[in-house]
């Protein structure tokens, strides 16, 4: 229903009409539409039809293949406001996994609705877990089982995410066998998980992959003091090592661990259920484990540095002043930095705190600037560095800057490829290998087709220069866009910008 009613927003939107007018064509009452649109009323297919032909558009098919979501987008506009930051999807995730430790309730408050929530959702409650969401949809609710159904497993949704790779760490502290399907996720290359198995090899776990399955083994040697360092400081292996920690008895020390947004929103949740952890935000964290966890706890995750630097983003390619509040500035320092290298006007507020009284915030300003390449070549590191999924961002930057510019992308074999189609657009962008790009500019984009690239960043980017480009352009199956950002389409329409969403 969630679907639908994003579905129905976005084309009302495009069309330009308010939901009083809607309303109107349809022949129901406003507040009727606005509950649509948020999901929260049943619809018969006679209203769904109404609702197509008000909208000139067929929103949703009955029997054969199923159809796919397009965007159009009508580029060269300006953008102008303000929008506040959404919570971080990859900090939902790793809190959604820390829950099955907790045998008490756990409430997470503003928690994004996105299609990576749903599934790993989806998994939880496969394994006997309570998890609703709040009327007004503001909160969810877990309540993990004594007893988890670990047979009935939603293999589907679970190889759909390769956040299922977080379920080891909680997992292998109940139970001495058990199986998980394959991880899944981007299309981003080869992404071995041995760094998960090393992390959790002290804690007894040994697995072993046969038929699309993890077959995971826990050998207790009783052993109460753990050192565990780690040869990949990436966010979620630090976070199945944290896990298995908590899980544990006793105390383990973690070297080279990662200190990034998720892991300290996973740590922060972790120390009101009773856990004890020293070092948040360093890169070696001890941690004191329990076997049993029974607490009641509200949490608020922290907001999203990626989805501040998207926004961000869209003003800065667009000319615009754009102001982005809620905007966690501890992991957003290194951007903020480059982007003043390359001659970004940009305004900064005070700080305040979040919700979860730990995370920093600010309000950030974006002007229009003269932007030139950097001297030096822009590359992600682990935090503090340039975040990695901020990286793809400055490509699309890049091409609106004076000069060339190398980016690096380390990390992903695949992901570099995947923007080479900002070149449909005009941009210019050539490959030297499979982790570096050329990109020149400053580019003169104009409207063109595209089909969104399986990666959920590169997708992104592109549709962010839609928004630059003059004339119409249509990007196409744009689903993967929901896995990490909530009703991205109908934010931006209202700071200014014209996207409309149709299937054929």
């Amino acid at each position: 229903m969630r679907e639908v009613g994003a579905l129905i927003r976005g084309a009302r939107q495009g069309r330009g009409l308010t939901q009083a007018q809607l309303a109107e064509r349809v022949g129901t009452s406003q507040s009727a539409v606005n509950r649509i649109e948020q999901g929260g009323q049943n619809l018969s297919l006679e209203l769904l039809a109404r609702i197509s032909n008000a909208l000139d558009q067929q929103l949703v098919s009955i029997g054969g293949a199923p159809q796919r979501s397009h965007l159009r987008v009508q580029g060269g506009r300006k953008l102008s406001g303000s929008i506040a930051v959404n919570s971080s999807k990859n900090g939902a995730v790793a809190l959604l996994c820390a829950s099955l430790l907790n045998r008490g309730v756990t409430r997470l408050h503003k928690v994004a609705r996105i299609v990576e929530v749903d599934r790993i959702i989806d998994v939880l409650r496969s394994l006997g877990a309570s998890v609703t969401w709040s009327a007004d949809g503001e909160t969810l609710e877990i309540i993990t089982p004594a007893e988890l159904r670990l047979d009935a497993i939603d293999a589907d949704a679970a190889r759909r995410t390769r956040s299922v790779l977080m379920f080891l760490g909680p997992l292998s502290g109940r139970f001495d066998s058990f199986r998980l399907p394959y991880a899944g996720g981007c299309d981003l290359g080869t992404r071995t998980v041995e760094p998960h198995l090393i992390a959790l090899r002290p804690f007894g776990v040994g697995v072993d992959a046969q038929a699309g399955w993890y077959d995971v083994k826990v050998a207790r040697d009783g052993r109460t003091t753990r050192s565990i360092v780690l040869t990949e400081r990436g966010d979620t292996v630090t976070e199945n090592a944290i896990l298995a920690a908590a899980a544990h008895e006793g105390e383990t020390v973690i070297r080279n661990a990662s200190p990034n947004y998720m892991v300290q929103d996973l740590c922060f949740y972790l120390e009101l259920l009773g856990i004890r952890i020293e070092g948040i935000g360093t890169t070696t964290l001890r941690i004191t484990g329990q076997s049993e966890i029974r607490a009641d706890v509200d949490y608020w995750p922290s907001e999203d540095p990626v989805e501040a630097m998207s926004l961000l983003t869209a003003g800065i390619v667009t000319d615009s002043t754009l102001t982005v509040t809620h905007a966690p500035i501890e992991f957003l320092e290194i951007e903020l930095a480059t982007l003043a290298e390359m001659g970004l006007v940009f305004d900064v507020s005070d700080e305040y705190p979040a919700a979860n009284g730990r995370t920093r915030l600010v309000d950030i300003t974006v002007h229009p600037s003269q932007l030139r390449a950097p001297i030096d070549k822009i590359h992600a590191m682990p935090f503090p560095g340039l975040n990695i999924d901020n990286l793809p961002f400055f490509v699309i930057i890049a091409a609106m800057a004076e000069g060339t510019t190398l980016v690096h992308d380390w990390v992903y074999e695949g992901r570099a490829i995947h923007l080479l189609d900002l070149t449909r657009l005009g941009a210019s962008v050539t490959l030297r290998d499979p982790h570096r790009l050329d990109v020149s500019g400053p580019a003169h984009l104009s409207g063109a087709e595209v089909s969104c690239p399986p990666a959920l960043r590169p997708a992104v980017v592109i549709l962010l220069a839609m928004l630059a480009a003059k004339g119409e352009s249509v990007l196409r199956n744009v689903d993967i866009i929901a896995r990490g950002y909530e009703g991205l389409q109908e934010r931006l329409v209202s700071l200014g910008a014209s996207i409309e969403t149709f299937r054929d």
